[in-house]
């Protein structure tokens, strides 16, 4: 295994931070987030986190930037978090996801980050989510709409993140995490090559199950709280109706509420759906508006209450299926 090498050339904000906290790299109360003889590995949020789990095995210890029930997009390290980021042998994360984390890996290097943007190309968020014609796309021919249909897309602005939602490129990015993992631990480089196999095999099952379920369906149009499903959407063919942008706290204004609510009456939407980690309250506005009723659609930017993404993943197409009348 690659003897891991002590990253204390600190900028100054960082060493500050840590000496505030009183942290040292070699103590077990410190940043440092591996066991001896493990790969120490920091996720930014949970899918992240899954997929290091799960290709990592017992060869790697994995430590979440982002604890349960907070929201991802409003992430402040604290110092032992940046300690964290400073001492691991992998950090894998999203740019421009998660402004805080992007400054910690500038901040202290690059040469131990893994920024999983780089391995597919992201969506932009102005994309119009009436073209759909995606589905038998390879892997390198995702591409990005570039159709600005949908105007209230600038006030989320800029790349969806959201890429975890379309299984097949969750498996792309496994792939490439395994190839990391394994030039920075090689006595386990063909584990990990095995374990990523193992998983793009399920999500590949997913993937079929998802395109097999949402096939025949009365409606294909989903009214979401906040514009987070654009991949998911993009590839079993529905429509997405974000009441909100890419931030969920964004407040939609007046004339965006009226817009969706006649929008969920032309589509005859009989559910409007919210997150987990978010307010309901403008989903339950849409609703009461319309006459119908809500449900969680689970965008996984945290883990789930019971299982893992999986499992979640399942979850969400049957309650799309039961939203949208599928047969």
């Amino acid at each position: 295994m690659t003897v891991r090498t002590s990253r204390r050339i600190l900028t100054t904000t960082a060493a500050a931070l840590l000496a505030a906290a009183g942290l040292t790299a070699c103590a077990d109360d410190s940043g440092d987030v591996s066991q001896p003889g493990e790969v120490g590995v920091v996720a930014a949020f949970y899918p992240l986190q899954f997929l290091a789990e799960r290709i990592g095995g017992d060869a790697v210890t994995v430590s979440n930037l982002t604890k349960p029930g907070a929201e991802p997009h409003d992430l402040e390290l604290n110092p032992r978090q940046v300690g964290e980021v400073v001492d691991a042998d992998l950090v894998v994360y999203l740019s421009g996801f998660q402004p805080a984390v992007d400054e910690a890996v500038e901040q202290n290097g690059g040469d131990h980050a893994f920024d999983v943007a780089g391995v597919t190309p992201l969506r932009d968020a102005a994309a119009g989510d009436h073209d759909h014609d995606h589905e038998g796309e390879g892997e390198d021919e995702h591409a990005e709409d570039e159709h600005a249909e949908d105007e209230h897309a600038e006030e989320g602005g800029g790349k969806d993140p959201h890429v975890w939602l379309d299984p097949t490129r969750l498996a792309t990015i496994g792939d490439k995490l395994a190839e990391r993992l394994g030039k920075a631990d090689p006595d386990h480089a063909a584990d990990y090559t095995a374990r990523a196999g193992a998983l793009r095999t399920e999500l590949t099952k997913l993937d079929t199950e998802y395109a097999d379920g949402l096939r025949t369906c009365q409606r294909r149009e989903i009214v979401t709280s906040h514009a987070a499903f654009g991949y998911l959407t993009d590839r079993y063919k529905l429509e997405q109706i974000g009441i909100s942008g890419l931030t969920p706290e964004a407040e939609p204004s007046p004339q965006r509420l009226a817009e969706v609510a006649e929008e969920a009456r032309e589509h005859q939407a009989g559910t409007i759906f919210f997150e987990t980690l978010v307010s309901p309250k403008v989903a339950e506005t849409i609703a009461r508006e319309v006459g119908a009723k809500t449900a969680v659609l689970d965008p996984l930017e945290g883990p789930p209450a019971d299982g893992d993404y999986l499992s979640a993943m399942r979850t969400n197409l049957q309650t799309l299926r039961t939203a949208l009348g599928c047969s």
